[in-house]
């Protein structure tokens, strides 16, 4: 059985080393070793906004992007607050409630940290 780690994008078990990288078949993803080594050291998983910043638990983020909402007509504007945000190990990665909308799962992708 591989002893490497399976892709962090994709969840690959089919990884393969490549000088001091880690690539996935199925997505493509390159990774470092090192990268690999330190992530899989703290065990806990890392959320980052859209410009890279560390979130967690009870920080205040401000939405990059307009974000329609499925179901309703609304639409969460660029610039909107979201305080007290909540991180979940799910497609979308934080829990919150924005006024005017009620509670509802943002991607860390479209948010950054105030």
């Amino acid at each position: 059985m591989s002893t490497l780690p399976a892709c962090p994008q994709c969840n690959s078990e089919f990884t393969y080393e490549d000088g001091g990288l880690y690539i996935c078949p199925e997505c493509a993803h390159e990774w470092s070793a090192q990268a690999a080594a330190e992530s899989g050291a703290d065990g806990a998983k890392v959320y980052r906004d859209a410009v890279g910043n560390v979130l967690q638990d009870g920080d205040t983020v401000t939405v990059i992007k307009d974000l329609k909402l499925k179901g309703s007509g609304g639409v969460v504007k660029v610039g909107t607050k979201v305080k007290n945000i909540r991180l979940v190990d799910s497609d979308h990665d934080i829990d919150c409630k924005i006024d005017g909308f009620g509670a509802m799962s943002l991607k860390s992708e479209f948010v950054k940290k105030v």
